[in-house]
């Protein structure tokens, strides 16, 4: 019986839009962004930045070293912005029915220039931030490992203390779901872009 269910952020929760980052950080002055983004898994500073490896201001400065000139806060934080289209109210609001019944985490791999705007009023028009949706977040760059590593499934499961079994994940990335599986999770895989509620309350009521 399912108790609690683990939701990805970015490509569940929220659409990902991964040609417009890339644009915007081409704007920023990083001609090779589309060799260094990807949806799922970063590579160099941007992966660095997800496990915590480098604070903000570290990945700012190094970014700047990357685009030939210095750059603001605000503006390395509009770049990792340009991920994510409007956020689905529809979606957030079938996530505050599920809390009524289970226990709902975030397990996302992330980073602090995200997180804060997702963890702010301006995350939705409802002006609530994402973690009046859910128990608890679990994030890469605080928990130190980004998803497929088990390290962050395994630190999720003793901290908030539920059993795999009892425990839907969803998440768009395939690698993830694989070691979802093998980890003893239920999962359901949505795509990126898909409302998946429909297919959700199917898989609930099993």
């Amino acid at each position: 019986m399912i108790k609690n269910i683990v939701f990805d952020f970015g490509g569940v929760i929220v659409d990902i839009d991964r040609d417009k980052a890339v644009q915007a950080f081409i704007k920023l002055g990083l001609a090779d962004a589309d060799t260094r983004l990807d949806k799922y898994h970063q590579i160099g500073i941007f992966q660095e930045l997800e496990e915590g490896k480098l604070s903000a201001d570290e990945f700012r400065k190094q970014l700047g070293n990357l685009c030939g000139r210095s750059l603001t806060m605000e503006e390395t934080k509009q770049a990792w912005l340009g991920f994510f289209n409007e956020v689905n109210l529809n979606k957030l609001d079938y996530i505050l029915e599920l809390r009524k019944s289970y226990h709902v985490y975030i397990l996302s791999n992330t980073n602090p220039f995200v997180m804060s705007w997702a963890c702010s009023p301006d995350f939705s028009s409802r002006k609530k931030p994402l973690n009046d949706y859910c128990d608890k977040l679990y994030l890469s760059y605080q928990v130190g490992h980004t998803k497929p590593a088990p390290e962050i499934f395994d630190y999720m499961v003793n901290d908030c203390n539920i059993i795999p079994s009892e425990t839907l994940f969803v998440d768009d990335g395939a690698s993830n779901i694989q070691i979802g599986k093998e980890l003893g999770f239920e999962t359901f895989q949505p795509k990126n872009g898909e409302d998946w509620r429909e297919k959700m309350t199917v898989i609930l009521k099993k």
